[in-house]
């Protein structure tokens, strides 16, 4: 492992193998001299594809730059221990070296992630589907999977509505993700997830079927155009719903916003603040006005090309199996996995990769 690593190292460097290390830093100065002329921000659709471009030509290098200091790191070690026989010295060099492998390994992923907003935070969406209150409290168990996951990369999460179920779990749910290219991975879970098990509040202790579907959004930078005109918004407060007692929200705080032209509402009530719940209604406002509009050309553009593509949005991509046997299916990529526990547990990563290389061979994806 530490030899083919090294190899890679230097091979991206030389020859533009993974990376095009020279060539990156080439482009890297001609947009940062053209990101400083005056009459950038003339042309708005270019300024805007120019600065993203610059964004992600410095990610790429930054990856680059610290995957070349820890292995730099480790050939040290080496000979360090080489020359003092020193067992833990070069056992320190093997983990970094392992740790340059991993990287490397995520960086030729990113390369992967081309999409325009691939590299933007996420608004991801937990909707509970058919099953009652397994179905609540399934869409209550695949937040846990996506906080635990997120926190596993080292990604932000902010909750911005909760819907609580009937009886258990919930209804629905919105969270922020916050992290590079966290719209990139999440955008691979978007689909409707399956969850057969022995049922928890049947007390016949029966196998049920639960579904909850996840919808993935870019949060839209503000230098991205995306116009809501006030005249079009209505803004509706009330009163946030709570677990009773001292938790009671007594102000309304919080937030729904309807769209009039499109009929899209959005709210947010977890904050105390009905100020900060109408910034986190307006930002996932932003979002889905974006993927409306994005669509609406899409159809326009097949209508005039006389194409038909199943968008799937509903398609199920996913089954967590966890009675009789355990195991968990992707139907997209066929990708099976049988420790259950881990992946609920937030272990997502086989699944996005095997998803990113699916879409990467030609399969289908959901949305980039």
């Amino acid at each position: 492992m530490p030899t083919g690593c090294a190899g890679r190292r230097n091979g991206s460097a030389s020859s533009g193998g993974v990376f095009d290390v020279e060539g990156l830093r080439i482009r890297g100065q001609e947009l940062e001299e053209q990101s400083a002329q005056p009459d950038l921000w003339e042309d708005r659709e270019r300024a805007e594809k120019l600065l993203r471009e610059k964004r992600s030509v410095e990610r790429e290098l930054e990856v680059f730059d610290s995957l070349s200091e820890v292995i730099e790191e480790a050939e040290v070690l080496l000979e360090l221990a080489a020359e003092a026989d020193d067992p833990a010295t070069r056992t320190e060099a093997a983990e970094k070296l392992e740790r340059a492998e991993t990287d490397l390994e995520e960086a030729e992923l990113r390369r992967l992630l081309a999409g325009e907003h691939d590299a933007s935070n996420a608004i991801v969406s937990i909707n509970a589907g058919a099953g009652g209150t397994d179905a609540c409290d399934w869409a209550e168990m695949l937040l846990r999977m996506y906080l635990r996951w997120a926190e596993r990369r080292g990604y932000k999460t902010e909750i911005l509505d909760t819907q609580p179920g009937d009886e258990a779990g919930l209804r629905g749910v919105t969270l922020n993700v916050m992290g590079d290219y966290a719209y990139g991975y999440s955008r691979t879970e978007e689909g409707v997830h399956r969850l057969v098990r022995i049922s928890p509040f049947d007390s016949q202790h029966r196998r049920h079927t639960a579904f909850a579907s996840v919808s993935v959004l870019p949060e839209i930078d503000d230098d991205v155009d995306v116009e809501i005109d006030d005249k079009d918004l209505r803004i509706d407060t009330y009163r946030a719903g709570g677990a009773g007692g001292q938790h009671v929200n007594k102000t309304d705080s919080a937030v729904r916003l309807t769209h009039a032209p499109t009929g899209i509402v959005v709210q947010c009530q977890n904050e105390r603040s009905q100020h900060k719940n109408k910034a986190s209604a307006m930002k996932v406002l932003r979002a889905r006005l974006f993927e409306y509009y994005t669509r609406e050309k899409e159809a326009e553009m097949d209508a005039l090309r006389g194409e038909k593509r199943e968008i799937g949005f509903g398609s199920q991509i996913r089954s967590y199996t966890l009675h009789p046997a355990q195991r968990i299916k992707d139907h997209r990529t066929k990708l099976e996995i049988g420790n259950t526990e881990a992946v609920l547990d937030g272990d997502l990563d086989p699944f996005i990769r095997a998803m990113l290389l699916h879409e990467a061979a030609g399969g289908h994806s959901e949305k980039k």
